[in-house]
């Protein structure tokens, strides 16, 4: 267009210039600079978005990742498209740094607090403050298995941010897979005096990887313990899809409910649920993340579903694991 114009202009102008009497080395050296000059004036506004792409990179470069490109609302043609794009990605990479900022920080914090405890235990301890007893080494050892669970979880965490895990895949009954993973959270459970009931069919065979299965399933029904209040009880009840081809599991903390409007966020990362009366509180945050991670690797989900009678975390997974799925590498002993 920018061509046509040009020269339907100069075209004109010569035309005009040699028709009133002008001679041809003034009208055609003047008809030059006119279309040069109109050319200029065009192709700069053309190329100020990628000026401007220019200066907002150099920024980015720097750190700021707030910069966008003005001119891309007024033009709609290739250059306008990757303005647009440009504005999209510095949109990502922000929001990418801002997560990345949050993380340090969440990280940072979740890891002083069993920290500063340990030090003040073990300094009271060593000036004679407090004597080693029987308790205050059980409030160490708390704080020690504090210590290895977020670090556990920081492992898996950087296992989700390179998008890849290794599954080793075989078939177990699906019944005694839920019996051996809720047992040691009965044991742990002891003072709370929940009452862990199970409605799990016999017989049910699935594959999967019961290491990354187990972290799952122990991930939710802990996250249920947590915030139910002591004596009451959590269900975990299992039935066949529709097409017999998945099984659902529903886990249950009868009394509390989660609001509608959190029930997606509770599954993004260093996101707590809030404590009800006479429910735990802390935690890492990153548990129901992790869940949810470990159902998507073997091709499930898991969701919070509408439940008169409390807060239900519904998990559904294949009975059978089909394919290899996006950056999971599949082993069969």
């Amino acid at each position: 267009m920018l061509i046509t114009i040009s020269t339907a202009i100069a075209f004109v102008m010569a035309w005009f210039l040699l028709k009133v009497g002008w001679s041809g080395w003034i009208s055609m050296p003047l008809t030059l600079i006119v279309a040069l000059g109109i050319t200029y004036v065009f192709s700069r506004g053309l190329t100020s978005p990628l000026r401007q792409m220019r200066d907002a990179a150099t920024a980015m470069s720097g750190g700021d990742y707030t910069v966008r490109v003005q001119a891309a609302t007024l033009s709609h043609d290739e250059v306008g498209q990757l303005a647009r794009s440009f504005n999209e990605m510095a949109e990502e990479l922000q929001h990418a740094d801002q997560m990345r900022l949050d993380m340090v920080a969440n990280v940072s914090h979740e890891l002083r607090t069993p920290v500063s405890a340990l030090q003040a235990m073990v300094e009271n301890m060593a000036d004679g403050v407090t004597e080693p007893t029987e308790a205050n080494l059980d409030s160490i050892l708390d704080q020690t298995h504090r210590l290895s669970d977020l670090i556990a979880f920081l492992l898996d965490l950087s296992r989700m941010e390179a998008g890849a895990a290794s599954l080793e895949i075989d078939a177990f009954d699906f019944a005694d897979f839920i019996d051996e993973t809720v047992e040691p959270l009965e044991i742990a459970d002891a003072g709370h005096a929940h009452d862990i009931r199970m409605d799990v069919p016999e017989g049910i065979t699935m594959e999967g990887d019961q290491d990354r299965l187990r972290q799952l399933f122990t991930n939710i029904i802990a996250n249920a313990l947590k915030h139910s209040a002591d004596g009451t009880t959590v269900l975990i009840e299992a039935h066949e899809g529709e097409d017999e081809g998945t099984i659902v599991t529903n886990v249950v903390n009868y009394g509390s409910q989660i609001p509608q409007e959190a029930r997606s966020d509770i599954f993004r990362r260093f996101v707590k649920g809030k404590a009800g009366p006479g429910t735990e509180s802390g935690g890492t945050g990153l548990g129901l993340s992790i869940a949810r991670w470990a159902a998507q690797l073997h091709g499930g989900s898991i969701v919070v579903v509408d439940d008169p009678r409390g807060a239900d975390f519904e998990i559904t997974l294949p009975k059978y694991h089909m394919a290899q799925y996006q950056g999971t590498t599949v082993q069969r002993p």
